[in-house]
């Protein structure tokens, strides 16, 4: 079943059902300044931070789902209703929402009214725009009153649900013309502020919760609605809110706009006040000033849409799948953008304070996006390796208003430091910016201790080979990058976590994970090394690299399969001998993408077991048989019901590894199988099932064990939009930067007929056509650039502000 459709040539979702079987939403800001909206105007607005600078209060597990928001109440004599259908839940005559490329729009109709509401945050802007158009469709003047509504948060998000004693004592506001100003804890230690402003006078205000909605109404019915006239009541203590009142008067056809303004402003620390207890307004109505009309709205808003175009015109795929296209080209880049602002800190499924930015989420989510701004991706590197000790490991997640690493959850995740290899190798691929490996980057954000980028490197690599376990295979710490894999924890306190409980200090618990990691980083380690001159420091990293291939021969393959890990008492994980979780996924990925006992086999053998044991309808889960029991030794992964999460779930994250791995023995047929699985678009028809949104990748879907398979959980933030869109465009589609040029080696399903590429790389534009005549996976036959036949796959670096034309024919 359908709750909408897609508009591709406005980039668009269109939601035309708003009971979808989970609240689906939408992004709005691209730097500091960020919104969660969902189909129904529900979520809240936060600048940086969504735990120390959230503006607007939002509850998570409430019942109904998804209360509070950003909500306008229209009152047409005695019908109220809500543009997004929420929160009154009116029955509408009509109902539209078009989540776009960080806006979203709603349109809904009632008795002869139209309102349409626009929502975005502009370029460089620290405020949401909230556009409210009413127009009378009817024959007669309707005498309408419109209402706004936010509830104010009190800035730390986790004390405002938590410390009631002090916060229900705390709030505090002011109202001067059409601005209600939230300035709770302002005259303390805070020097900021929000506001809530509409560039139209206004018939009235509130800003007390309990009397706007009366102490036991909820959102749908409000008191002040419901009788039609606002109290003007100032907030002391309580919970503020912020609800302007309009009165409406249309002639039939007539159609009103109102500028509505979410702000957020700081100030100087010595110029906070205008007089005695009142606050400095001046940055406020600047910001007001900026976008109160609607021609300047208009103006920001097409600003808005070209910054996308720049952004997903970086690459661009014609194909004779519209669903392929759509993802590569529209929503996928879109995610992996999303993702990299918020790494996994606020989505409806992560509060937006307990995680701050992952050291290996972010390396990888800047494989996703580090095309369309390479810029950022640097900095986002330097960020991250600031986080890093001199010994190569790392804070597991650092803070992103301050950049520090969370002393709280620590480190001793031993797979972190390898992600970061990944991540600079790929920028420097992408820019030819080698000037990264020079630049000073503190240890532990101590300037004093900083040394050039390329010291980091080292010191990841070299993290592995200085933590070696009883078989030469890597130590896993308190986990590798399964998270719920602990196996020196032995937690029985359910009032522990297993990330940060146990970790025994002998522990000689082995990954099979790392070890297939260490080998492809490793790699390009050594392939760096040589790129600079560094050839002696090369030599001895492909020792250390031959060691742990041979290690992983002799130690890590089971038969048919690689092992997982060996576990504290040192017996086998992921084995045939074990009762239950026989094989897993992690380990065929890696190990297959570093071709480890590729001319043995192995690779094919351990892939062909993964389409036996692991694949099903939804995708490919994480392990097999799920586990039926809790496993002391193995931590969180054996508290999961079977099927869910990463106890037989089909964990979105590590599917493109064994996609990648398919294309090096080049099954592309498989490849794509796998890719379409769980690509959002291709799930559209069972969106009653699948539930989450149909335009962005979830973390996970239930597996084939589970009590409903295929119904996905944890949308929006995941290291699966970065790995889907590497693995389509890089390895299947196979159009991939070296530091030489681009390299093009698709491994396309066998009845393709080939496809177009628009690449940009390195300031120049790459028209690329792949032409398969001979329907073969992979192989590349003949390429021609600019005309002239060339006896290489890799397109060397061309001519700036040009275009290209290369075409490439596929065969045996």
């Amino acid at each position: 079943m359908k709750y909408g459709h897609f508009d591709d040539a406005k980039r668009e979702y269109v939601i035309t059902n708003p009971k979808t079987p989970y609240p689906w939403i939408n992004y709005l800001g691209n730097e500091d300044f960020f919104s969660l909206t969902s189909n129904t105007g529900g979520g809240y607005t936060f600048y940086k931070d969504a735990k120390f600078r959230r503006l607007t209060r939002y509850r998570y597990n409430n019942v109904p789902t998804d209360d509070g928001g950003k909500y306008f109440y229209i009152k047409d004599e005695d019908t109220v209703w809500s543009p997004g259908w929420k929160p009154v839940k009116t029955e509408l005559d009509s109902y539209e929402c078009r989540h776009g490329m960080s806006y979203t729009k709603f349109k809904g109709s009632k008795n002869g009214v139209q309102a349409k509401v626009l929502q975005f945050i502009p370029l460089g802007f620290w405020g949401e725009i909230q556009k409210v158009s009413i127009k009378n469709t009817s024959s007669k003047i309707k005498k309408l009153k419109l209402f706004s509504f936010v509830e104010w948060c009190l800035w730390n998000a986790e004390d405002d649900m938590t410390n009631f004693q002090r916060n229900f004592s705390t709030g505090e506001v002011e109202v001067e013309d059409s601005v209600i100003y939230h300035k709770t804890e302002f005259k303390e230690r805070r020097n900021h502020y929000a506001f809530f402003a509409v560039n139209s006078s206004i018939n009235g205000f509130d800003t007390d919760r309990e009397s706007f909605l009366g102490l036991y109404n909820g959102f749908d019915t409000p008191d002040v609605v419901a009788d039609g006239k606002p109290k003007n009541t100032i907030a002391h203590g309580w919970s503020p809110v912020a609800s302007h009142y309009i009165e409406v008067e249309l002639h039939p056809g007539q159609e009103k706009d109102y500028i509505f303004m979410l702000g957020y402003v700081e100030v100087d620390e010595n110029n906070k006040w205008e007089s005695k207890s009142i606050i400095n307004k001046k940055p406020a109505k600047e910001m007001i000033e900026k976008f109160n009309t609607v021609e300047k709205v208009a103006i920001a808003f097409n600003e808005l849409r070209v910054y996308w175009d720049h952004l997903l015109g970086k690459i661009n795929i014609t194909s004779s799948d519209e669903k392929l296209d759509r993802m590569v080209n529209i929503w996928n880049q879109y995610q992996c953008m999303v993702t990299f602002n918020m790494s996994r800190s606020a989505s409806f499924f992560e509060s937006g304070i307990g995680r701050g930015m992952g050291f290996r989420d972010s390396n990888q989510d800047l494989i996703g996006f580090v095309h369309q701004i390479p810029e950022r991706a640097r900095e986002r590197i330097v960020d991250i390796a600031s986080t890093q000790f001199e010994d190569g490991s790392c804070y597991h997640q650092y803070q992103p208003l301050t950049k520090k690493g969370n002393a709280i959850l620590g480190g001793n995740f031993n797979d972190d430091p390898l992600w970061l290899i990944l991540s600079t190798t790929e920028y420097i691929k992408e820019t030819g910016d080698f000037s990264l490996l020079d630049e000073l980057v503190p240890f532990d954000n101590d300037t004093s201790r900083a040394k050039p980028h390329f010291d980091h490197l080292k010191a990841s690599f070299y993290h592995v080979v200085n933590n070696l376990g009883p078989h030469q295979l890597p130590l896993i710490g308190r986990a590798d990058w399964n998270d719920c894999l602990n196996l020196n924890c032995f937690s029985k306190d359910p009032n522990e976590s297993f990330q940060t409980t146990g970790n025994k200090k002998d522990g000689q618990a082995e990954s099979l994970m790392i070890a297939g990691l260490f080998v492809v980083y490793g790699k390009e380690y050594i392939d760096l090394c040589k790129q600079i001159g560094k050839n002696s420091e090369a030599v001895e990293a492909q020792n250390h690299v031959n060691n742990m291939i041979e290690a992983v021969k002799k130690f890590g393959w089971d038969g048919d399969w690689f092992l997982r890990a060996y576990d504290y008492f040192g017996k086998k994980v992921g084995s045939n001998e074990n009762e239950e979780g026989k094989i897993f996924i992690e380990s065929q990925g890696w190990c297959g993408m570093a071709e480890i006992g590729i001319e043995e086999g192995f690779v094919e053998k351990s892939l062909n077991a993964v389409d036996k044991h692991l694949n099903c309808d939804y995708g490919i889960v994480l392990n097999s048989p799920a586990f039926s029991k809790y496993y002391i030794e193995y931590g969180e992964i054996s508290t999961y019901p079977a099927g869910y999460k990463e106890n037989g779930g089909i964990f979105c994250h590590n599917n493109p590894w064994i996609m990648i791995a398919e294309t090096k023995i080049g099954r592309g047929d498989k490849a794509f199988e796998y890719y379409s699985k769980i690509a959002p678009s291709y799930l559209e028809d069972i969106s009653e099932l699948h539930k989450v949104e149909p335009y962005v990748y979830c973390q996970m879907i239930a597996g084939k064990e589970a009590f409903k398979p295929g119904e996905a959980k944890n949308s929006w933030l995941s290291g699966t939009a970065s790995w889907n869109f590497y693995a389509i465009t890089q390895y299947i589609l196979g159009i991939k930067p070296s530091y030489k040029g681009l390299e093009i080696n698709p491994c396309i399903p066998s009845n393709w007929k080939g496809f177009k590429m628009v690449r940009k790389f390195r300031g120049a534009t790459y028209n690329i056509e792949i032409l398969n005549p001979e329907n073969v996976s992979k192989g590349v036959k003949n390429v021609w650039v600019n005309g002239l036949k060339t006896n290489s796959n890799i397109v060397p670096i061309l001519e700036k502000n040009i275009e290209h034309f290369i075409k490439v024919e596929l065969g045996k």
